[in-house]
Parts: structure tokens; C-alpha cells; sequence
């Protein structure tokens, strides 16, 4: 075996499609800045949470793929 670290390639995409989700990013940095006082835990921003990670994992999937082939 390689003394080699292995880096998972997913994550340096992710940071490089970051930019790509500002839009998304800003929508739950509101929600959360919305629902900060919540007491009761009724409230979140699950939806705009996953919107956003969908966003990246969107623009990563290509790329990734492309590279593990």
C-alpha cells in the first residue's frame, strides 16, 4: 500500500462551486437570521438548507464523475 493520504476530490469541488450557490447561501443565512429568536423550535430553514447543498452537489456531481471515470 501507498503511504500516500487519500483526499477526497468532493470536497475541494465543493469549495470551488461555493460561488456558484450565493444566491441560495444568502436565502438560509436569512431564514436563520429570521428565526434566531425562535423559542418554541417550530420555525427552521431545513428547505433553504437543502436548497442550497443542492445547489453544489449540482454543480460538483460533473465534475466528479468526469474524474472518477
Amino acid at each position: 500500500m501507498s503511504d500516500e493520504e487519500v483526499v477526497d476530490p468532493k470536497a475541494t469541488m465543493e469549495v470551488t462551486c461555493k460561488p456558484k450557490c450565493v444566491r441560495q447561501l444568502k436565502d438560509y443565512q436569512a431564514c436563520t437570521r429570521r428565526i434566531e429568536g425562535d423559542e418554541s423550535g417550530s420555525k427552521h430553514c431545513t428547505g433553504q438548507y437543502f436548497d442550497y447543498w443542492q445547489c453544489i452537489d449540482k454543480c460538483v456531481a460533473p465534475k466528479l464523475f468526469e474524474k472518477l471515470k
